[in-house]
């Protein structure tokens, strides 16, 4: 089989908002992924919506509002022809990024030469564990820990890894001021895009349509400070030191990666923001599940012939500031190159969204400081890590 180069076109993100009460609370999913679609299309205006082969889009949760095959549903929503196919896959937190894992490996063999991937999670209309939660009992009456909640794996990592509550409130104080340095910079505004609601509300019993507009994250706290974090209670163990403050917020949000073949680019005479050089994953113990990154990070690394020296910038999905930090401690990463713009504590994680939300971002952040090589990485779900390499090919 003759493998072939398959590059990144196009990779948009809508703004993140909190859930269950923020603007998107009421947005399906479908429809704010074929927002992001429709968006990602119009950055590459000369590509045939007719030469797309599938969409493959990531959900954490696939079932009510994000079932029905999100992928297929959503390549409809977007007004895609029917000759284009639509796939859901699940990987938890991971998700999004391995949808685009997923149709760069079918470029690359082959199979395909246009390919739409993302990610799209509402936490607002699909609670974390889903509506019916239906775990293997013998699984759970043999070996419980598959089902460890992820704020006691937090826990369980901040004590292995002794990360204080000191620290995790900086690290979350820190995600907040740095998110909030490049909203205000405009650092975002090339990955974000627009998203327009209407709704119905009622006032005094009568209905009254609002229309608004959502173009910026709702998670950033300007008013958040060492004092403020240090008061808040541990939510997941008595006498812990993981809080609501210092781990990653519920949110809503989609992100969607366009993606060709060589011949398509030259075809279409598009511009290439970048490559995805390699993708790995790796298992770890459920129960400390946030280290994930530790075991495949190395692997990727390995895969493409780089070092952690060769790396100008990280993403590192904030799923709880303790895991984050063991991470970094463990890799010996740069910190001053990790989450340069705020992660998820500030940001927030749509599940399946964030692991194409951080590829957006890392694109965007690589062409404009002129960095070859990025990382984005991230811890999953019943112990799992995910890590990918991405070259940036607009220097």
């Amino acid at each position: 089989m003759m493998m072939q180069n398959a590059y990144i076109v196009s990779s948009v993100r809508t703004a993140i908002a909190k859930a269950p009460r923020g603007k998107l609370r009421n947005m399906r999913s479908d429809n704010l992924g074929a927002t992001a679609v429709e968006a990602a299309l119009e950055r590459v205006p000369d590509l045939d919506p007719n030469d797309v082969d599938d969409v493959v889009f990531g959900c954490a949760f696939p079932e009510a509002e994000q079932g029905f095959n999100l992928g297929r549903v959503i390549a409809q929503r977007a007004g895609l022809p029917d000759s284009v196919a639509g796939a859901t896959v699940n990987r938890f937190c991971a998700s999004g990024l391995q949808a685009i894992a997923l149709a760069n490996q079918a470029i690359a063999t082959g199979q395909s030469d246009v390919m739409i991937a993302g990610g799209a999670e509402s936490m607002s209309l699909i609670p974390m564990g889903g509506h019916d939660l239906l775990p293997n009992p013998e699984l759970i009456a043999e070996t419980p820990k598959v089902y460890c909640t992820m704020g006691m794996t937090a826990e369980n990592v901040a004590h292995l890894y002794e990360i204080s509550r000191a620290d995790q409130d900086a690290f979350a104080l820190r995600s907040h001021q740095r998110a909030i340095a490049a909203t205000q910079a405009g650092r975002f505004n090339d990955e974000l895009i627009r998203v327009n609601l209407h709704e119905t509300l009622y006032l005094d019993g009568k209905p009254q349509p609002v229309e608004t507009i959502l173009q910026t994250d709702e998670g950033p706290r300007t008013d958040t400070s060492l004092e403020a974090l240090a008061h808040l209670p541990a939510v997941f163990r008595v006498g812990g030191s993981v809080t609501a403050g210092n781990s990653s917020q519920t949110s809503d949000g989609a992100a969607a990666t366009i993606l060709v073949s060589e011949a398509k680019l030259k075809e279409f005479k598009l511009q290439p923001l970048g490559r995805l050089l390699g993708f790995a994953v790796a298992g770890v113990p459920p129960e400390i599940m946030g280290i994930g990154p530790v075991a495949a990070v190395p692997k990727v690394l390995h895969q493409v012939g780089l070092s952690l020296d060769d790396i100008g910038l990280i993403e590192l999905n904030e799923a709880f500031a303790a895991q984050s930090l063991a991470v970094i401690r463990k890799l010996g990463l740069n910190e001053e190159i990790v989450n340069v713009n705020g992660g998820a504590i500030a940001l927030g994680h749509p599940l399946g969204c964030t692991g194409a939300r951080v590829t957006a971002t890392l694109l965007h952040e690589m062409k404009r400081r002129g960095v070859r090589y990025g990382l984005a990485t991230m811890c999953v779900g019943g112990g799992m890590g995910a890590a990918a390499v991405f070259e940036n090919l607009m220097m």
